[in-house]
């Protein structure tokens, strides 16, 4: 079954989308089904489609040379063999001939291995969306970001868009864990479980798996360029506002154990990284920022996503509240501390200061 996605308008051609066009342009033209067809030819497997396939095909048609391209979902290899690039089917990894099947015994390929650089060090084994994004993912965001020239900032994106999206894409797809120990609770959710719903039921009837197919290709496609623009226009900026902090800390306290943030950012991914590229220590155990109109101290944690901190507040001042906190601290205008101690509050910057102050005081002498 050949399927065909639209054609951009002629101005968005030859330049790439962004420089004409906003994410959601360029998400409607490249989704949009078209009856006319296209010498170019994108493989995949037909029958039952999963995330790893569908975001591939999604990430080529953001490519010029394949965004007018035809979609042939089909196990013959025959008819693989007309095709100009081919994903997820096959039994073949080969780049050179545009072939990036991962099912065979012997594929072990992950990110470290395929982009062979320094900082690409996940070794988690990539699906077929995982290598087509290692072998055109730069391609793709320079592409859709024609603005950013520096091959920094491109790549710091690509290794996010890596570690928040695909790497997850490709664990599920390549049946590998979490974690060792058995769940608490499952994650029914996530962008693999929301395609996969999107295949004809049992017990349905008259479903078009093929028009399920290109709604799959809309819903990943959607979510890759909304963690694009996330990347850029939230996560990035964020950084030059934590490094700041981070080169102030001393300012704080003499520790250096407390930065201040002039803003309330996406902060703790770029704290572990920035602590690493500056040599910083000790670690850094608490950032104060402000929201909802008064200062939040928050713990460090000891890895990203962890709800295990370096330093949590004292046990004393947990659960409390105005008063019963003020009494225990010692610090007027005290407002809270969480009764797992991860994050408190005060009215004033420089109360908020006070209270990490003395939380590493307390902390330091247990």
């Amino acid at each position: 079954m050949i399927r065909v996605f639209s054609r951009l308008p002629r101005n968005a051609r030859s330049n790439g989308f962004s420089k004409f066009f906003t994410w959601r342009e360029t998400f409607d033209f490249t989704l949009r089904t078209m009856s006319s067809k296209s010498a170019v030819r994108i493989g995949t497997h037909d029958g039952t489609f999963h995330c790893d396939e569908v975001l591939a095909c999604a990430l080529l048609k953001l490519l010029p040379q394949y965004k007018d391209a035809s979609i042939v979902r089909s196990r013959s290899q025959s008819v693989l063999d007309t095709c100009d690039i081919v994903v997820d089917v096959g039994g073949e990894y080969d780049p050179s001939r545009h072939r990036y099947d991962h099912h065979m015994r012997e594929f072990q390929e992950s990110m470290s291995t395929v982009m062979k650089k320094p900082g690409y060090d996940w070794t988690i084994r990539l699906s077929s969306a995982g290598l087509i994004y290692c072998h055109f993912g730069h391609e793709i965001l320079r592409n859709i970001l024609s603005n950013i020239t520096e091959d920094r900032i491109i790549d710091e994106i690509f290794k996010k868009i890596y570690d928040t999206l695909i790497k997850e894409i490709d664990g599920i797809d390549n049946g590998i864990p979490m974690y060792d120990a058995e769940p608490l609770y499952r994650i029914v959710t996530d962008l693999s479980a929301r395609v996969s719903r999107l295949n004809p039921q049992w017990n349905s009837r008259d479903v078009d798996i093929e028009k399920q197919f290109e709604k799959a290709m809309a819903l990943v496609l959607e979510e890759f360029l909304e963690f694009v623009q996330y990347s850029k226009n939230v996560w990035l900026p964020a950084r030059d506002l934590v490094r700041r902090a981070v080169e102030n800390r001393f300012e704080v306290d003499p520790s250096g154990e407390i930065i201040v943030l002039s803003q309330a950012v996406p902060w703790k991914e770029h704290l572990f990284q920035l602590e690493k590229d500056m040599n910083v220590s000790p670690s850094i155990k608490y950032a104060i920022f402000e929201a909802d109109n008064a200062y939040r101290v928050q713990c460090m944690p000891v890895a990203l996503g962890s709800f295990v901190c370096r330093m949590f507040l004292p046990a004393a001042w947990g659960g409390l509240r105005a008063d019963a906190l003020v009494e225990a601290c010692g610090i007027e205008g005290a407002i809270f501390v969480h009764s797992v101690r991860f994050i408190g509050g005060h009215k004033t910057k420089d109360g908020a200061v006070a209270m990490a102050r003395k939380a590493l005081e307390i902390g330091k002498a247990e």
